[in-house]
């Protein structure tokens, strides 16, 4: 076993790497630990340490850091574990993984696989990105993209909220064009999500399964900021799928287009659109209660 953690996220997530530790070595495994450096370090130590056969490799972060851990393991046989010590941990949410140390530990050490089918979004210039939980493009976008990384480390979630009101009176709302399976919808922002949940256990998809084929993908017709400010009122009441302007749809492929219009994938900035979002050529293995 190989855990992948991020130093920067801090000394509290680093006492509770060691808690989990302590649990993992009791038990008679003796897991090594790769500390990142830069951003994408994680998937290179995942493809290496799949290559030399590692049997798991843990994400010890939040969502972004199991994207780019997953994302190295893309292809191989080595099972994906995830230490939920993020700020959301949507995917931990989405699983039913624990969030406290031991729990988790106990989790990577003694359960059992099951198949996650990630999606891949295809750019222009080549570049391919993994994701696990969602991609959206418009406004939740604008606002990871502009989010600060020291405000997000000092208040959590709060800055999301924070972040938000800031972005609401300048984002522009340009339209967004999203083709699925080939049927064409023009809409404010959208969201292609493999999950039910968003922004930690907020109710976005309910029928999505990570464990499922295919995607479902939100659509929000309405622009503007007070269409901006009903979707996020409605969000933790659990109304937001019900809301009028939104539309959730299946599909197995999706394209999405714009002018200059941001990304966000798993929580992280993931460039500007056009982008075509396919299944991964293959699911891979995740270790599960």
């Amino acid at each position: 076993m190989l855990i992948v953690f991020n130093p920067a996220a801090g000394a509290r997530r680093r006492r509770r790497l060691f808690a989990a530790l302590d649990l993992i070595r009791g038990i008679g495994q003796r897991p090594e630990v790769a500390e990142t450096s830069h951003r994408g370090h994680a998937t290179e130590l995942a493809r290496q340490a799949a290559e030399e056969g590692v049997r798991v490799v843990v994400a010890a972060g939040g969502d972004g850091t199991i994207a780019e851990v997953a994302a190295g393991l893309a292809g191989s046989d080595t099972a994906l574990g995830v230490l939920p010590l993020g700020t959301a941990n949507v995917l931990a949410l989405e699983l039913g993984i624990p969030r406290a140390p031991a729990q988790a530990a106990a989790v990577l050490a003694m359960g059992r696989t099951a198949l996650l089918h990630p999606g891949i979004a295809q750019y222009p210039d080549g570049q391919e990105l993994l994701f696990v939980q969602m991609l959206g493009a418009g406004f939740d976008a604008a606002v990871v993209h502009h989010l600060p990384g020291g405000l997000k480390r000092a208040i959590g979630k709060g800055a999301y909220v924070l972040q938000t009101m800031r972005e609401m009176p300048r984002y522009r709302f340009a339209p967004i064009r999203v083709s699925i399976d080939g049927r064409v919808e023009d809409v404010a922002s959208v969201i292609v999500t493999k999950g039910r949940l968003y922004a930690g256990r907020f109710l976005l998809a309910p029928g999505a399964d990570p464990r499922a084929e295919g995607f479902h993908v939100a659509l929000f017709r309405e622009a503007g900021m007070l269409a901006a400010m009903r979707y996020g009122a409605a969000l933790p009441l659990g109304l937001l799928p019900r809301m009028r302007g939104v539309e959730i749809l299946r599909g197995g492929s999706v394209q999405l287009r714009g002018e200059a219009i941001p990304a966000q994938a798993d929580g992280d900035a993931a460039g500007f659109l056009p982008s075509a979002i396919a299944p991964a050529p293959r699911p891979m293995r995740i270790v599960l209660p």
